[in-house]
């Protein structure tokens, strides 16, 4: 049978195609993204990064139990045996020296050659060697870098260099098409697009970055690249990636380039980077607490410990207070405050709201200079207790019991913590008591923490150590820092 198509239906037909046309979320090929502007006016900026590290390793056989012995794999004593049998086999075998290769990107931000990148792309870094997409090879100096936001500057010599243009990371929408340019796995000049799936992320132990997330696709090698929006301008440098396998999952998360910028303009200005700092330990208000402090909904940063000598203590934080406002701005979790001090000019004074005792209270604070993290967590400790991050171990004061039961008046510490680094490596172990350190008697945990600031490095010193058994002198040696 043949059909006949009249044209009444005909011009229908026509007219309901026209119509889906201009119906909203209908795609077609005009309002799909335009990347390749972008890319041809500044892939030219991006430079591939390639590091040497020298490094030391102990020569010797693989791991594993000595012939005879149990297998713990699996049980609670691997650990413990693992590495009491790779001490034990190592010991005595000599170092051998070799050279170690990391890949990274940056980007180029002005004409006489400073580049931005990650600070963990060159951390260590024997030799820094930026390949431009002209194909030269130059050697980088290191201006300066700032571990705590993973930003570095670098340098290089030459005249005329292509640069990115800087833009507003603070304007950044979520759902906007952003892209990235870098050098995954050393694929030069590799694009890769997505949106903005988040802005202000907190990540855990990154306390002074509000990160951008988004789906652009990010690898190893990425690393100190830039994300650019679709105007052409840098709002970002890619830092880190969630995932379970060490690939692309999705969630890519990148340091805004305001924060990179003024990292960079006080590297440049006074050589360091400061920040603004409160001196309070904070956490986050559950549900349950929320409940308990009467409050509607579980909201703001509740102080668990007020530091000595800290800002927060001169303006009369309290414990138990939870700040609900910093300098104006909301705070909703413990993690959005620390970048809102951070970015806080030392000495200025601000106004910050807490709830207490359900009733707010506005404090004025002067906001001082972020300490080192070595400081912060000595002030943070508990009285009577000690933590040295280069010997990698803790210990605490000696009770009136313990002292009788070694016959130690008024001397020695007690070891509550041994990790990894030279104070294992020397042999101190839980449980031990510490007498002497560097040839003097140690008094207390607060003693203990100064005798440690001063230990040379590179050089044995002995400590005195008092076990049940009876007294051994053990020798530590500090690495060349």
């Amino acid at each position: 049978m043949n059909v006949i198509i009249k044209p009444v239906n005909l011009v229908y037909a026509i007219c309901l195609v026209m119509v889906a046309s201009l119906l909203p979320g209908v795609s077609s090929a005009t309002q799909l993204p335009d990347f390749i502007s972008v890319v041809e006016d500044s892939s030219a900026a991006v430079v591939n990064i390639s590091t040497t590290q020298k490094v030391k390793q102990q020569q010797g056989h693989g791991g594993g139990y000595p012939h005879g012995m149990p297998n713990f794999e699996g049980t609670p004593f691997e650990d413990f045996f693992r590495r009491f049998f790779d001490e034990e086999r190592h010991k005595d075998m000599p170092q051998r020296e070799y050279d170690a290769h990391s890949l990274g990107s940056g980007f180029i931000i002005s004409k006489d050659g400073y580049i931005l990148t990650n600070y963990h792309v060159i951390r260590d870094a024997d030799e820094i060697i930026v390949r431009l997409s002209d194909r030269r090879e130059l050697e980088a100096e290191v201006i300066g870098s700032d571990e705590r936001s993973d930003v570095a500057l670098l340098k290089v010599e030459a005249d005329d260099f292509p640069v990115v243009k800087i833009g507003d990371s603070s304007k950044l929408k979520v759902g906007e098409w952003v892209l990235a340019i870098g050098s995954p796995f050393d694929f030069d000049h590799t694009v890769t697009a997505g949106i903005v799936s988040a802005v202000g992320r907190s990540l855990p132990n990154e306390n002074y970055v509000p990160f951008i997330q988004t789906d652009v696709a990010i690898n190893p090698g990425n690393s100190g690249g830039p994300l650019f929006n679709m105007k052409g301008e840098v709002v970002g440098v890619n830092a880190q990636i969630y995932s379970r396998t060490g690939g692309f999952m999705g969630l890519s998360f990148t340091i805004p380039i305001d924060l990179a910028m003024d990292v960079v303009d006080q590297i440049k200005d006074v050589g360091h980077v400061t920040r603004g700092w409160l001196g309070v330990l904070i956490q986050d208000v559950t549900r349950e607490l929320a409940e308990s402090f009467e409050m509607e909904k579980p909201v703001g940063a509740l102080v668990s410990q007020v530091l000595p000598d800290s800002p927060a203590l001169a303006a009369g934080f309290e414990v138990g207070d939870i700040i609900t406002e910093f300098n104006g701005k909301p705070v909703q979790t413990s993690a959005a405050l620390p970048p809102m001090v951070g970015v806080t000019p030392v000495n200025k004074a601000v106004p910050v709201k807490v709830m207490r005792n359900g009733k707010i209270k506005t404090l004025k604070v002067t906001i001082g200079e972020l300490p080192s993290d070595d400081d912060i967590r000595a002030s943070a400790d508990v009285p009577g207790s000690a933590k040295d991050t280069r010997l990698n171990l803790g210990v605490t004061d000696l009770n009136q019991e313990q002292r009788e039961e070694l016959g130690l008046v008024d001397k020695g510490v007690l070891v509550t913590k041994v990790k990894s680094g030279p104070a294992n490596d020397a042999g101190i172990r839980e449980g031990d008591v510490m007498v002497m350190l560097n040839n003097k008697n140690i008094k207390d945990a607060k003693h203990f923490r100064e005798l440690s600031k001063d230990l040379p490095a590179g050089k044995p010193v002995a400590v005195l150590i008092q076990r049940r058994d009876g007294p051994v002198f053990l020798a530590i040696k500090l690495p060349d820092e």
